[in-house]
């Protein structure tokens, strides 16, 4: 147990002087963690927790991974810093290292401080190749929380922060379980919204439209894995007007599905990608766009209109070369894969026959929701879109109480541990899961 010699605790510092994103601040309970180490927590009272949130669904290689540690000590000792528009070793071997594992053709990395920026460069460089003004992005869909990024979100994040004026069209995208076009497989699914999306561009004029983004496997709004020739029907409807593709991997690329990249699995090479999170475990802030060849071409004698003072950072790039050949080393990627075919998928499916409130379970590799109703027969959900409800309040207590951390949102609780989780800690957290879960019994009606 941590003891406070004299004046406020570290808790009561953090609220006093810390505003908190996405958070009403009077209502803070932060956990005060003081270590991690590979799958595992530690607060400031010594409880140690599972990690199955890897903290924002971004600590891909684990807690505390010796490779990566060593190699950001290694780098500070030569060179922590240098500006953007001189080269170095670190920002090379990260550009190799992540354009290795990219789409065939892939040229260029644009480095960013994260996702949201990543976001924010992947359209200006669509619009300004294209000269049209227009994004196509989904509904249940989150591409971050600045000016662009935000207002591409489709989720109720944006709802605040959206002024309706900047280029955005939002559609819905495949999603079987709360289907928007009365499909019942998921053959209908997906032919019903590729139907709806070339129904969109038409009417909204394809010659406005400069790029279509896609998480190729939304995230935050719901671990939704597209069904088989969506993305590939995407990819042509883009190619038959003139649109470019951005995939959105900030939170499905480096190994989180299986893969090195989550449209890998489906067949589809975008024009654009924007990465984060797992490229070096959220380590040290990175994030950047691989540029394939159409819009490397577009800016070879022409000005890019945009940089950050941090781009290229040589710490985060050399935290970066570190997880990405530690993962190839180590096997990350495969493990992920395995975990999620043999433990979380059957594990999951096996709670869902167990609780009543499991509606749903949907994922791939170490990414997996558990939608959580109130009535199987009717869906409905256990809290509200865009809020949270006292059932989901307390499934998240009860997680904590047993010392698992969960990633929640609305009624839906994202099993997503880091990619180097063993089958033995996997199958602990969902005992604990289950336990957790068993405390909300009372909550289902149906």
């Amino acid at each position: 147990m941590t003891t406070e010699t004299s004046g406020p605790s570290h808790f009561e510092r953090e609220r006093a002087a810390v505003f908190h994103s996405w958070s009403a601040q009077a209502t803070l309970n932060p956990l005060m963690v003081r270590d991690a180490q590979g799958v595992y927590v530690t607060d400031e009272d010594d409880k140690t927790y599972l990690d199955f949130s890897s903290q924002l669904v971004n600590v891909n290689i684990g807690h505390q991974h010796p490779k990566v540690v060593a190699a950001i000590q290694a780098q500070a000792a030569l060179l922590c810093t240098v500006a953007p528009q001189h080269g170095n070793i670190a920002r090379i071997e990260a550009a190799e290292k992540i354009l290795s594992h990219s789409f065939e053709g892939a040229q260029k990395v644009f480095f960013t401080n994260g996702g949201t920026e990543a976001v924010e460069h992947a359209v200006r460089m669509a619009r300004l190749h294209t000269g049209r003004p227009k994004v196509l992005a989904q509904y249940r869909s989150y591409h971050g929380a600045t000016a662009t990024s935000i207002n591409l979100t489709g989720d109720p994040r944006r709802w605040p922060n959206d002024a309706g004026a900047a280029g955005v069209v939002h559609f819905f995208g495949p999603f079987l379980y709360r289907s928007m076009f009365h499909a019942t497989t998921e053959a209908e699914e997906c032919e019903r919204a590729l139907s709806n999306l070339e129904a969109t561009i038409q009417f909204e004029g394809p010659s406005t439209i400069a790029a279509i983004i896609l998480e190729s496997v939304p995230g935050t709004a719901g671990i939704m894995v597209p069904p088989a020739g969506f993305l590939q029907g995407v990819r042509a409807l883009c190619d038959r007007y003139g649109i470019m593709y951005i995939a959105d991997e900030v939170m499905s690329g480096f190994g989180r599905t299986g893969a090195w990249f989550a449209y890998q699995q489906h067949g589809a090479t975008p024009d654009l990608v924007t990465f984060a999170k797992g490229v070096n475990s959220g380590y040290i802030p990175l994030g950047g766009v691989v540029v394939g060849p159409v819009i490397a071409g577009a800016f070879a004698n022409r000005v890019y209109p945009g940089g950050l003072t941090y781009s290229g950072h040589p710490l985060a790039c050399a935290s970066a070369v570190a997880a990405i050949t530690a993962m190839e080393e180590e096997g990350v990627v495969e493990n992920a894969r395995r975990i999620g075919e043999e433990i979380l998928g059957p594990g999951l499916a096996e709670l869902a026959t167990r609780h009543q409130v499991v509606g749903d379970v949907r994922g791939v590799g170490v990414f997996w929701a558990l939608e959580l109703v109130s009535n199987r027969a009717t869906k409905e959900p256990l809290a509200p879109y865009g809020a949270s409800s006292p059932a989901m309040n307390e499934l998240v207590a009860a997680c904590r109480r047993e010392g698992l951390l969960i990633f929640n949102n609305f009624n839906r609780i994202h099993v997503v541990p880091p990619c180097t989780i063993t089958a033995e800690e996997a199958r602990e957290g969902l005992r604990r899961l289950d336990a957790a879960l068993a405390s909300i019994a009372h909550a289902y009606s149906g």
